[in-house]
């Protein structure tokens, strides 16, 4: 992978630093043919920014918190609402160019996309030959990147040494054996042993469920048992209901023949019984016939009762209307009499209503040549305000062409000053001219001063005259406040006299109603006395008939309760006479005694029916605890086959772990990392050390257990000691030789194959002497492995002064014009 430009829109690192929202690298341009690119400048200027997307995985690892997802967010690192990172790279003769945006307006989002430039020119989205096409989604994005530069971590140990990156020697046992087997290209190994451990959940779930079968088959044998228990005596129990079906059928017969002999009994009762109910039926309609005669009379002496509530209510309710309608009159010529008193007002309203209505005509239009006035006043005083502003506008202009006329005298004053004046260099000299063009300006500023002048003195006259009618208008406020609160008095006067003159025709029309209502008094006092003797007569007359009329009623109702009572007495004595009714409790306990050995027999028979269903049952039982007992047989045996390939495949698994064929490839890889560590060592600081990559150790009882350490051989001292006891320059250059030696195991090994190299600041601890020789053995790994570049980031003059090609960034800062900026 080499690159070749980077676009970065948005970062707070190059804002911050270089004081840019744009930075745009053109990596074939700054770095022709260079082998070591140094990126310089000062501490904060964006180095490590620059640096950190210079690949196109998603994430700055100087900046992460943690490896893998979520530990890593743009989001922090960028300010714009829309920010951008452009990074066109080569891979095996093909370009690439990775277009990652990130979206802080609104809703935060982040879109990738992985492009390829086709044979025609064009970029377009690159496609996976397992149909993953890069959409836009950040998934799809990390599956196509990953496809082809291998996996991130792999990645950033190996080729990519970020600032602040975790050394080997700090690495767990597990954790740098699972990133030696992704350096080693064991994944698939690994892969193998996740499906065989995949496999063993899977055998241990089925296993489960086999045994929850069989629980379920125990239950199930449990209740088959429990039901055998039930159904035991089952042939017992159909003898006894045998026995007790033919005891309910004889019981049966007997209650029918009882039955039979109540029936005919009854049968010899009837006649008497129909004769009896003969009589009965004519006792009942005599009581009938009475009652509705006695009702008869009840009625007609209520209706008597009630005449005469109606006669003395329609007695009642004549003397009630003659006062009610002495009142309505008395009230109406009250009402006259109080209107009528009011005549003398009436008749002075109506001869001064057209004298008012004239006056208030007049006060009207006062108020509204008043109001004229007003608006007048207040359009004067606007056109006033307008003026002045005017005046203000002129003297401002003024002011300024005064000015202006006083530099043009000043400049044409220089002509006397200046020293070319008469010599020949006058004709070139810019001063003289500059003041010979005033000379030609100064009339036509004086020209602009005078008319201004004009101008302000014609609108300060049009304002005095605006004044002046502004003053003679200052009383119009209170001339329009007299008129209309005069104009209200009349207003109201006009009204109270229109009232009373409308009353004018009321008056005639109250002094026909008085005479009538007079006249209607005079022959209701009249009418009342004769009407009142004619009652007297008719209410007694009609209150006699009534009493005579309830009298008769009551004769009538003795005679008819006589004859009822002998009626009955006659009835009763041939009842007598007839023998005693026939008892159907009798039939009714015959019937319900047959009911009731019904109800056993059938009982009887229900139960001899369950006890044979229950012998069905007993054999049912039997052939299903037969079949139940192989099916638990089946279950065990398939149960022991199950828990077998549960340990083939967790062998497996192990097998093709870390601890398995992973560790014995790290194992073989191990001393072909420790020779490329040491050639470099060697190379570059000479024979004092080397290394050597200890896979297992031993334990305190004398065994091997697997682990993980770098053990280093000092040719000076002649000791071995691990890499985590040695100095803090020392781990830098051992480190340094490990992780170049794994870039170069994996040029020789691996798939993918990266032709750059990537480091920030790895060289902070080391001397001046021993930062040149870590320069050198940049070189040696570039030589070795193949590379064709390799970019680092230095605080060392002396190492930056070693590289073919300098990214200066400060220059950058002092001349943001070399670099397209947005």
């Amino acid at each position: 992978m080499q690159l070749l430009s980077l676009t970065l829109k948005g970062f707070r690192g190059i804002r911050d630093g270089l004081g840019l929202d744009v930075l745009t690298l053109d990596f074939e341009a700054l770095c022709d043919g260079a082998e070591l690119v140094a990126i310089a400048g000062a501490n904060g200027r964006g180095k490590t920014t620059v640096l950190d997307n210079m690949h196109p995985y998603l994430t700055m690892p100087s900046r992460a918190a943690a490896a893998g997802a979520g530990g890593f967010s743009y989001y922090d690192h960028v300010f714009l609402p829309e920010n951008e990172k452009d990074l066109v790279w080569a891979l095996e003769g093909r370009s690439y160019r990775s277009q990652i945006v990130i979206r802080l307006n609104g809703r935060r989002r982040t879109e990738a996309f992985l492009f390829v430039l086709s044979d025609t020119g064009a970029w377009r989205p690159v496609i996976l030959e397992d149909g993953t096409v890069s959409d836009g989604k950040v998934d799809t994005y990390t599956r196509c990147v990953e496809h082809l530069c291998g996996s991130a971590d792999t990645f950033f140990t190996s080729v990519f040494g970020a600032q602040g990156k975790r050394q080997l020697s700090d690495y767990r046992n597990a954790e740098i054996k699972t990133l030696l087997a992704d350096l080693l290209g064991q994944e698939h190994i690994r892969e193998l042993g996740r499906k065989a451990g995949d496999t063993a959940k899977l055998l241990k779930a089925g296993l489960a469920a086999v045994r929850q079968d069989a629980l379920g088959m125990e239950a199930e044998a449990s209740r088959l048992a429990a039901a055998w228990d039930e159904v035991a005596d089952a042939p017992a129990l159909a003898g006894r209901a045998q026995d007790a079906v033919t005891a309910a059928a004889t019981e049966l017969e007997v209650a029918r023949q009882v039955c039979a002999q109540v029936t005919a009994q009854r049968d010899h009762a009837r006649e008497a019984d129909a004769r009896r109910a003969q009589l009965l039926a004519e006792r009942e309609a005599a009581q009938t016939v009475a009652r509705s005669a006695m009702q008869e009379l009840a009625d007609r002496e209520t209706g008597e009762g009630l005449r005469l509530e109606r006669l003395a209510r329609r007695v009642a309710q004549r003397q009630a209307q003659a006062g009610q309608r002495r009142e309505r009159l008395e009230g109406v010529q009250a009402q006259c009499n109080a209107l009528l008193a009011s005549e003398p007002l009436v008749r002075r309203a109506v001869r001064r209503l057209p004298l008012a209505e004239h006056l208030l005509a007049q006060r009207a239009e006062r108020v509204r040549l008043a109001r004229i006035q007003l608006a007048d006043r207040e359009q004067a005083r606007g056109q006033l305000r307008m003026l002045a502003q005017r005046v203000q506008g002129i003297e401002r202009e003024a002011g300024q062409a005064a000015l202006q006329t006083q530099a043009l005298r000043r400049r044409f004053g220089l002509t006397a000053e200046v020293p070319c004046s008469g010599m020949p260099l006058q004709g070139r000299c810019q001063l003289l001219a500059d003041a010979r063009e005033a000379q030609a300006l100064i009339p036509s500023a004086d020209a602009v001063l005078q008319r201004l002048a004009d101008e302000k003195a014609g609108v300060e006259r049009e304002g005095r005259a605006v004044k002046a009618r502004v003053l003679a208008l200052n009383s119009v406020g209170a001339q329009l406040e007299l008129s209309e609160r005069n104009l209200e008095r009349a207003r109201g006067r006009a009204s109270t006299l229109a009232l009373l003159a409308a009353k004018a025709d009321d008056m005639e029309v109250a002094r026909q109603r008085l005479a009538d209502a007079r006249d209607e008094l005079t022959g209701l006092g009249v009418a009342g006395g004769e009407d009142g003797s004619a009652e007297a007569r008719a209410e007694r007359e009609e209150r006699e008939a009534i009493t005579a009329a309830m009298q008769a009623i009551g004769t009538q109702r003795q005679q008819q309760s006589a004859g009822l009572q002998q009626a009955l007495a006659r009835l009763d004595g041939v009842l007598a006479t007839l023998p005693e009714p026939f008892d159907h409790n009798t039939l009714s306990a015959a019937n319900t005694a047959l009911d009731d050995a019904v109800t056993v027999h059938e009982a009887a028979q229900r139960a001899h029916v369950q006890a044979l269903q229950q012998v069905q049952s007993l054999a049912a039982l039997h052939q299903q605890r037969e079949a139940l007992s192989e099916r638990q047989a089946a279950a065990r045996r398939r149960s022991q086959l199950i828990e077998s390939a549960i340990g083939d495949w967790t062998l497996l698994a192990r097998c093709m772990s870390n601890d398995g064929l992973i560790a014995l490839a790290i194992d073989d890889a191990g001393p072909a990392l420790s020779a490329l560590a040491n050639d470099l060592l060697l190379a570059c600081y000479g024979p004092r050390f080397t290394v050597s990559i200890v896979t297992q150790a031993e334990t305190v009882k004398g065994e091997k257990r697997e682990d993980f350490d770098i053990v280093v051989h000092d040719a000076e001292s002649g000791e071995s000691k691990s890499v985590r006891l040695m100095s803090g320059g020392e781990r830098v250059w051992i480190n340094e030789s490990l992780v170049r030696a794994v870039a170069l195991y994996l040029a020789q090994t691996s798939e993918h194959r990266y032709e750059t190299l990537f480091s920030d600041e790895a060289d902070g601890a080391l001397d001046p002497e021993r930062k040149r020789m870590f320069g050198a053995m940049k070189r040696e790994v570039l030589r070795l492995g193949g590379y064709r570049r390799e970019f680092f980031v230095s605080q060392t003059p002396e190492l930056a002064g070693m590289a073919d090609a300098v990214i200066d960034l400060e220059a950058l800062r002092m001349d943001a014009g070399a670099v397209p900026v947005g």
